[in-house]
């Protein structure tokens, strides 16, 4: 029987009611109290649309009723209610149990998930000052929860006793991954530490919480002031008539009528830089971009991430780590800092010679055309286009008449259903948070539902920049039934202009084939458990399934499917694909640069064994001088805009994306050798790695589709960075 902690009032009500009648006129007052309480909370429920039970298709949520008022009365009862039920936990009177203690605490919380699970995705998809305000304030009270939990000793006592009989209870896979997982929590959440230390990691935690919000919103706002305003025509000279048009909607948007405006959004940024014949704007643009966070102004980033890796060092220290990194990787693939370096030492070398190659073929035209200047970071994509041109008679605005965003939509969902029979049926009587979204049910091979997938592509100045997944609902089944999963895509590409259709590049194409690999992870996930299905998998493993689902996008069979001319339906020719194919390995030097400085930097960060905070800009200098970075790359973040690590979940595992990529090359070599869709690879892989998220270690179920550790010699051959010897010798190793 669960013995519950009694409020205050509760507690009360009791020792009244063992009192003489004389204490009659206070146990009714009391007892009133308690009733317009209970009321109370009744009619927060009832009529808050955050805590009550959505009637919408698929129980998804009803946002057009969600008001700025509702948030934090929700955030207070869901609070207090994950607390009770702790409590609930940590005082059962019965021995510890599997099902008593780890699974009830899994089971804990459903409404405290879903409310945060709603308030987060809307404050990063379409936030608002309000939102923000909101946000500082429950960042540090769900921080105090969670040390709640983890340093409660009576709860961690129940859990300690149940780990240490695990070798005799009968569980599945999944159970022990739980009681492990579980345990190692409240060990990593400082369960072990004496009382002083607590109140020590409670502070640590609850600082970091607030400076971690405060990073983001700065960087949102130092996005969003950027603006280059051009308003003489012959400053646009090069670029393509589309973008053209866009800055002119921006422009207009802005209050600048009869101009051109570009931002630091990627989807403007990006091709000014490519094909602006200005070097003076494109400077101004680039500098624009990397200068985020660093301008010493109310929003300025460098203090904040110095006093975030400071206090993270300590946190570590306190928990007996040497250093954060330390911390962070034991729950990651690599499992050590030394491991992480390790990969990076093995392609850096590579990598940063090709790019120095690189720098020196554009300095040559730069000289060939009269320049009297050194190539300079905002020359590298202008004249890495000119090259592209010139070597392999590729322009990238050739592809994107055949890369209209629409198809290249239906060319993934075409893809999933090659491989997995998967389908999608668009909704328009599902909730939208937005105008923006389009809604899809997803439906399995025979016909039945799994789940719904939203898709918002569009760039906003209320969403934050980048590209990703996430989802209102996990698929789980630990309540008795299958719920099905409620996935979201978030890409910023530019808006369409009239009439006329959103023409993605080859990589903004590519793009949304990777966000839909963590897409369809989620919604081909198959577990019993919430915290371990989808994407519920260590980070230098997650990118996995998404760098996966780009390979199909370079198949000729699959771009016969969908890329195809915008105004006459034509095909993309075979020779342009042909093309493409060729141009891959194309300035791969400065990808995998710029790429790794970030990877490097934020290990720097984060193995840093002293509490002193640092001069970030002295500290990323000095970072990037040890490594050899050339000037004219910068790290593709910089320590003012790198939210991936202060703000987001990727301290100490930026370098996922690599170590994924190792997984994802090995992946593509067996359905390179199999045949794209071939069925029993597709099925293994869909079995073995999208359908069992976090159940058990990720390298035991990629042993089970693939039959061998992966290795690293096809990641290294598909980036050119070996040359023929070299792949002929790491092939026969």
């Amino acid at each position: 029987m669960n013995k519950a902690i009694l409020s205050p009032i509760a507690l009360a009500v009791m020792l009244a009611a063992c009192q003489p009648d004389t204490n009659s006129q206070v146990n009714e007052a009391l007892t009133q109290q308690q009733k317009r309480n209970q009321e109370k909370t009744k009619s927060v429920q009832q009529n808050n649309p955050l805590l009550t039970e959505s009637n919408a298709p698929f129980g998804v949520p009803q946002f057009e009723k969600i008001k700025i008022e509702h948030y934090e009365p929700a955030f207070d009862f869901a609070i207090a209610q994950n607390k009770q039920q702790i409590s609930d936990i940590a005082a059962n009177s019965e021995i510890a149990s599997f099902e008593n203690t780890i699974e009830a605490m899994e089971k804990s919380g459903q409404t405290l998930s879903h409310v945060t699970t709603i308030f987060y995705a809307l404050n990063g998809t379409d936030t608002t000052p309000e939102m923000q305000k909101i946000a500082k304030k429950m960042s540090p009270r769900l921080s105090a929860l969670n040390d709640d939990i983890y340093l409660n000793a009576a709860l961690f006592a129940r859990v300690k006793a149940v780990y240490e009989q695990q070798e005799q209870l009968t569980l599945r896979a999944d159970q022990k991954t739980l009681l492990a997982d579980s345990y190692q929590s409240f060990v990593r959440g400082g369960a072990n530490l004496n009382d002083p230390d607590k109140v020590k990691l409670r502070d640590l935690n609850g600082q970091l919480s607030k400076l971690s919000v405060q990073f983001g919103e700065n960087l949102l706002a130092e996005t969003n002031a950027f603006e280059l305003v051009i308003d003489n025509k012959e400053d646009l000279a090069g670029l393509p008539e589309d973008i053209i048009a866009a800055a002119a909607v921006t422009a207009t948007e802005r209050d600048h009528d009869g101009k051109w405006v570009f931002t630091t959004h990627r989807p403007s940024k990006n091709p000014f830089l490519t094909y602006a014949h200005n070097r003076e704007l494109r400077k101004a643009l680039y500098e624009g971009y990397i200068q985020r966070g660093d301008n010493d102004n109310a929003n300025d980033n460098k203090k904040l991430a110095s006093e975030i890796a400071s206090l993270r060092y300590q946190k570590a220290k306190l928990l007996g780590y040497k250093t954060y990194a330390d911390f962070v990787l034991e729950k990651a693939m690599a499992k050590t800092p030394e491991n992480v370096y390790g990969l990076l030492n093995q392609v850096w070398p590579a990598a940063l010679a090709q790019a120095k190659n690189e720098a020196a073929d554009m300095q040559k035209i730069i000289k060939a055309e009269g320049g009297d200047f050194t190539l300079a970071g905002y020359d590298w994509w202008y004249y890495a286009e000119k090259i592209r041109k010139a070597r392999y008679d590729l322009d990238a605005a050739q592809t994107k008449p055949y890369f209209s965003l629409d198809a290249t939509r239906e060319g993934v969902f075409y893809t999933a259903e090659k491989l997995w029979g998967v389908t999608f049926q668009e909704r328009q009587d599902i909730p939208k948070y937005h105008p923006d979204v389009r809604t899809f049910e997803v439906f399995d091979k025979g016909g039945s539902s799994i789940g719904i997938y939203m898709a918002d592509y569009y760039v906003r100045e209320s969403k934050r920049g980048g590209a990703w997944m996430n989802s209102y609902r996990k698929q789980q089944k630990m309540f008795g039934e299958n719920v099905k999963p409620i996935i979201f895509n978030v890409l910023n590409y530019p808006r369409p202009v009239g009439d006329a259709p959103v023409l993605l590049t080859f990589n903004q194409a590519s793009t949304l084939f990777h966000e839909f690999g963590h897409a369809i992870q989620g919604l081909l996930s198959d577990g019993y458990y919430q915290s371990q299905t989808g994407t519920s998998l260590p980070r230098d493993y997650v990118e996995y399934p998404s760098q996966v689902m780009e390979n199909w996008m370079m198949e000729p069979e699959v771009l016969a499917q969908f890329a195809k001319h915008y105004k006459t339906g034509e095909v993309i020719p075979q020779a342009l694909i042909e093309k493409i194919q060729a141009a891959g390995k194309f300035n791969q030097g400065f990808a995998t640069t710029e790429y790794m400085a970030a990877a490097l930097l934020d290990m720097k960060w984060h193995t840093l064994e002293t509490a002193t905070e640092q001069d970030a800009d002295a500290f990323e200098k000095a970072a990037m001088d040890e490594i050899g970075l050339i000037p004219q790359i910068t790290p593709r973040y910089r320590t003012g805009y790198f939210s991936h690590i202060f703000s987001g979940g990727y301290a100490s595992g930026y370098y996922g994306y690599i170590w994924s990529n190792i997984y994802d090359a090995d992946t593509w070599q067996v359905f390179s050798q199999n045949g794209i869709f071939d069925q029993d690879t597709a099925n293994g892989y869909r079995k073995h790695v999208l359908e069992t998220g976090g159940t058990e270690d990720p390298m035991i179920m990629y042993r089970r589709f693939r039959g061998q550790d992966p290795q690293v010699w096809p990641l290294l051959e598909r980036r050119g960075l070996l040359t023929k010897e070299e792949l002929k010798a790491a092939k026969n190793q």
